[in-house]
């Protein structure tokens, strides 16, 4: 997936689910849990043995839905997310290199942000959709809004700490183009296959985006 498609499409979905997966059994069934729900995107994290696998099962599906990879932390991660058949790239960070290797290998990017040198820095290096991490321990609606006045050609994807109580606030943001959303698929319920209440959770959050 190219760079402006992602944007559109985070522009157009307002909330990213961000899922991760212990075991890889259950990818597929969630992104159709997802998919049926309204969502067109679903971020994997790669905190598990069998994230990567969960990325390629849900890619080699018949789902329709455009799985990405997030916390990729290093080139090897960018890599092997490729491999597994990511479409886009999430990291909680942002590095010179890691940005160099993504713009080569032509695949969507989204690095993390937190102070104004890491916006300056993104910037710099072209990239003008941010993912504002980790949102509420960082200070939350107040700090982003403080943080991203000097940036006004700047947008963000905050994440971390995101509920519904707190979802309109940030949506709200000008700068604001989504939400990063782990509240959607909590790890209980995917451990146990109970994908009702993901469904439930998926369809409170489209409600809320007035769907």
């Amino acid at each position: 997936m190219e760079q402006k498609q992602f944007e559109s499409y985070a522009g157009t979905e307002r909330i990213i689910p961000v899922v991760t997966l212990n075991d890889a059994t259950y990818a597929v069934q969630l992104a159709w849990t997802l998919r049926e729900a309204g969502f067109r995107t679903i971020e994997v994290t790669l905190r598990t043995p069998d994230s990567l696998r969960a990325i390629q099962n849900i890619a080699s599906s018949d789902c329709d839905i455009t799985v990405g990879a997030g916390s990729i932390t290093n080139s090897q991660a960018v890599e092997d997310a490729i491999a597994a058949g990511a479409e886009f790239l999430v990291s909680p960070g942002l590095t010179r290199n890691l940005v160099e290797q993504v713009h080569k290998r032509e695949i969507a990017f989204l690095p993390g942000v937190s102070t104004p040198s890491d916006i300056m820095l993104g910037m710099e290096l072209g990239i003008t959709l941010l993912k504002f991490f980790p949102a509420e321990p960082l200070g939350g609606v107040p700090y982003l809004k403080a943080l991203s006045a000097p940036f006004p050609e700047a947008r963000f994807v905050p994440t971390g700490g995101i509920r519904p109580q707190n979802l309109a606030d940030y949506l709200d943001l000008p700068a604001v183009v989504a939400c990063g959303g782990s509240w959607l698929a909590p790890a209980k319920a995917i451990a146990s296959g109970d994908m009702s209440q993901v469904k439930s959770l998926c369809l409170e959050a489209q409600k809320l985006l007035g769907r």
